[in-house]
């Protein structure tokens, strides 16, 4: 492992994380795992990200909710939905200076419309 101060700009990583919780959205869009799973592949598309493989499951039933999971070359985004909750969880993290996490959070918070979000950013650079 290097050390920080060893790092020339070629080696530098960008690291973008976007990252949130989402309250008070439409229970029938958090257990439908079609359009959310079509809702981060697009989310994927429009920031910039290349999608390598996406895996959605639903849990619990009736109660239950769906996890959306986007494996992308710069990283991943991960959708995490709670319908009894009316709640969900959205993970955007990426590597390089391509890529627009913000883009892809943004995109999918503006398809969900809950009623309040909170979102953070952290930068994960070296």
């Amino acid at each position: 492992m290097l050390a920080k101060d060893s790092l020339t700009s070629d080696d530098r990583i960008i690291g973008k994380h976007v990252f949130g919780n989402l309250y008070d959205i439409d229970e029938a869009i958090l257990s439908d795992k079609e359009f959310l799973e079509e809702l981060v592949r697009e989310a994927v598309k429009i920031a910039k990200m290349s999608l390598v493989e996406i895996k959605a499951w639903s849990f619990g039933g009736v109660k239950g909710g769906v996890s959306v999971i986007a494996l992308v070359e710069e990283s991943h985004i991960a959708l995490h939905t709670w319908r009894e909750y009316k709640y969900a969880t959205l993970d955007v993290y990426t590597c390089g200076v391509e890529s627009e996490p913000k883009m892809a959070f943004d995109y999918i918070v503006s398809k969900l419309s809950p009623k309040r979000y909170q979102s953070f950013y952290a930068d994960r650079s070296s």
